[in-house]
């Protein structure tokens, strides 16, 4: 048909096109992506928490290594692993690796190595079965390939019928779709709050449930705190206690050195870079085991990273090597081991000029996916491992002063927190208002003083989590973006 040699033929265009230029900006790069975003964007997975948070999850990781394509010179990539949930009209691929949910989305998985943002734009769409033709239409820098000549330089905007024979989606009839969905705080909760009402309720008992098992295991083993790493359920989260007090009863002498200890259910086992023992959700009480037979080592390797970062901190005029959980990847201990030591060796070789002293009441934290330094609005500085010292150097003296002043805010932001968070629970009489790690100090004030000029009575009795999306979690918490509308 003239479609599918309309289709043939761009493509073909579109591959003599990429051999001969590899450049692509990162507004295009953006524009290229956007039926990937929509696919896969968190907004639309409102009432599937786990596979919404996968997505957020991959996001940062695909923007991180995005952004660091575009850093000039940046040449140490390390191959990432991403997972997506992918949303789809029609479950119809035969890609071995996705498997369909019966919500309509299906879980896609690639490691990008790519080194260039052409090749990784289309390495996404491929992976995801998304379609690649939209993409030889953007404003590629390179000498136009004489087969594309007679090609205008301008988007190509299809006939409607041109998406109703090949399947492909309407990126305009998305776009509207998505606009459409924009939602409103004081709508959203009309519909809303009856369904969280009645989660809440069913969760009541396994909440009581969870905290009485936190307490009686804390208390038991001498811990100092139990966490998750991630926003599992309630009913999963009592699974997890339970399996651990069933260790405590069948081995209670591998436990004897967990005293003092924080516990973190999460993603592996271990320990973690902040010395809190980690224990995988999908390992084996064998697995834990091992882990509460190996304290006494990760002891020993804990002294080594302490020792390491003062040394840095002499080396580097008394900057205090701190490590961020809520802002930085989830490291064990040995990988932050390895991080430090390697550039410790290199500031020792340099020997860096610091006064000594100079530097105190400042931090830094060591990043190894980075390329330059840089200063966090929180006032830490951001430092690649593999950081030139001399760069080092002058960057840290240039933005000294301005790092003090970000560290006299956020101590100063942290307090107005803090204030508003009790202020807005008790206007509310919310049960619980707290915030998702990845919204900063000052969207969360910015979020309650617009909340505070609210009449909100839906919210009474309610836990209130500020995010970045809507959506009501299983256990009846509401979520809402901290820039409501």
């Amino acid at each position: 048909t003239f479609y599918y040699f309309v289709r043939l033929s761009l493509e073909k265009i579109l591959s003599q096109c990429i051999l001969q230029s590899r450049s692509l900006s990162g507004a295009d790069a953006i524009n290229a992506l956007r039926p990937f975003y929509f696919a896969v964007h968190p907004d639309f997975f409102g009432q599937h928490p786990k596979e919404r948070e996968v997505n957020e999850n991959s996001l940062k990781k695909l923007n991180g290594y995005l952004e660091n394509l575009q850093k000039p010179g940046f040449r140490s990539f390390k191959p990432t692993r991403l997972t997506f949930y992918v949303r789809e009209s029609e479950p119809n691929s035969s890609n071995a690796q996705e498997s369909f949910s019966a919500s309509g989305f299906r879980a896609v998985s690639f490691t990008l190595r790519t080194r260039d943002l052409l090749s990784t734009v289309l390495d996404i769409l491929n992976s995801c079965s998304l379609s690649t033709e939209h993409v030889q239409s953007l404003n590629v820098n390179s000498q136009p390939c004489k087969e594309a000549k007679a090609v205008p330089n301008r988007p190509i905007k299809w006939d409607k019928t041109y998406y109703s024979f090949t399947g492909f989606k309407d990126p305009e009839e998305e776009l509207e779709q998505a606009q459409r969905l924009e939602k409103n705080l004081i709508s959203w909760l009309d519909d809303n709050e009856a369904n969280a009402v009645k989660n809440l309720k069913k969760s009541l008992p396994l909440r009581e449930e969870l905290e009485r098992l936190k307490f009686e295991l804390s208390h038991q083993l001498q811990l100092s705190d139990i966490r998750w790493q991630r926003s599992w359920g309630i009913a999963h989260r009592c699974s997890q206690l339970h399996s651990l007090g069933r260790l405590v009863q069948q081995r209670p002498e591998v436990l004897k050195n967990v005293k003092g200890c924080t516990l973190v259910f999460t993603d592996r086992s271990g320990m973690s870079a902040s010395g809190h023992v980690m224990l995988g959700t999908m390992d084996v009480l064998h697995h834990w085991t091992k882990i509460f037979e190996r304290l006494p080592n990760y002891y020993k390797l804990q002294k080594r990273v302490l020792f390491l970062e003062d040394q840095i901190s002499h080396l580097l005029g008394g900057i205090q090597v701190i490590y961020i959980e809520e802002l930085q990847p989830l490291l064990t201990l040995e990988e932050y081991y390895d991080s430090l030591d390697s550039f410790y060796n290199k500031l020792l070789d340099s020997r860096l000029p610091f006064h000594p002293h100079s530097l105190r009441g400042l931090q830094m934290i060591l990043e190894s996916d980075r390329y330059a330094p840089s200063l966090h609005e929180l006032g830490h500085f951001m430092i690649p491992t593999t950081c030139d010292p001399a760069t080092l150097q002058w960057f840290i003296i240039a933005k000294a002063q301005e790092a003090r002043e970000n560290l006299k805010r956020k101590e100063e932001m942290m307090l107005t927190e803090k204030e508003l968070i009790t202020t807005s629970t008790e206007k509310f009489s919310l049960d619980r208002l707290y915030k998702e790690p990845s919204v900063s100090s000052a969207q969360m004030i910015d979020c309650c003083k617009r909340l505070l000029q609210e009449s909100l009575p839906y919210l009474q009795g309610m836990h209130l989590c500020i995010s970045h999306f809507y959506s009501v979690l299983q256990d009846g918490d509401l979520c809402i973006p901290w820039n409501w509308k």
